[in-house]
């Protein structure tokens, strides 16, 4: 059996180290502006988010049943709660950044006022009391003094997929409902709908 030299040895360590670099991969990040759309997986994302949000907000706020409440509470501004908001797509969505979205166009609008959802009036509840038990008297939230919203807005989300080989269509469609609290009427309907067309094409050799 012929023994394999020193020479030979050092040639062989040499092409693994070729072979192995080849095949290494880099990492490149780059910072890009917040607003910028950058569109890598074709799904759902925050200029979708964004997007929507901000479309939804404008024609709600355009739609007559504003105008109609300030005039009959002698000009105050509606109280608005987003409630439920579902993902009823294929696909994971950050629901709670959309509701975020929702919230901070109402919010800046200066036309909304935006009370606190069912998850966080619990937290807030929970400090009150606490506050009777431990803060200075002159410091203490009194309960029973939150504001009543009038108005709740729900929605949700669908998604429809069409695929072909390495072709695939994604329609996103978001409804939203704003619901007068008293009476149960729904008096806003809005939606909204992105379509996505993919392509995928194969490494060639």
């Amino acid at each position: 059996m012929n023994k394999i030299g020193t020479r030979d040895l050092l040639l062989v360590s040499f092409l693994v180290v070729i072979i192995l670099a080849g095949c290494s991969s880099t990492k490149t990040v780059k910072r890009v502006e917040v607003d910028t759309t950058i569109d890598l997986s074709g799904r759902w994302n925050d200029t979708d988010s964004r997007q929507v949000s901000e479309g939804m907000i404008t024609d709600c706020l355009n739609h007559p049943w504003i105008i109609n409440h300030t005039s009959r509470s002698q000009g105050k501004k509606p109280v608005v709660i987003v409630g439920a908001i579902r993902n009823r797509s294929m696909e994971h969505i950050a629901v709670g950044i959309f509701i975020n979205d929702i919230e901070r166009a109402f919010i800046n609008s200066g036309q909304v006022s935006v009370v606190a959802s069912a998850d966080e009036r619990g937290e807030l509840r929970a400090e009150k009391q606490d506050q009777r038990e431990f803060a200075n008297v002159e410091t203490i939230k009194e309960i029973g003094r939150e504001l009543g919203a009038d108005y709740m807005m729900t929605g949700e989300i669908n998604s429809i997929e069409d695929r072909e080989g390495g072709k695939q269509v994604v329609f996103y469609q978001t409804d939203l409902t704003l619901i007068n609290i008293k009476t149960n009427e729904k008096i806003w309907l809005g939606q909204q709908k992105i379509k996505k067309f993919i392509e995928r094409k194969r490494a060639g050799f």
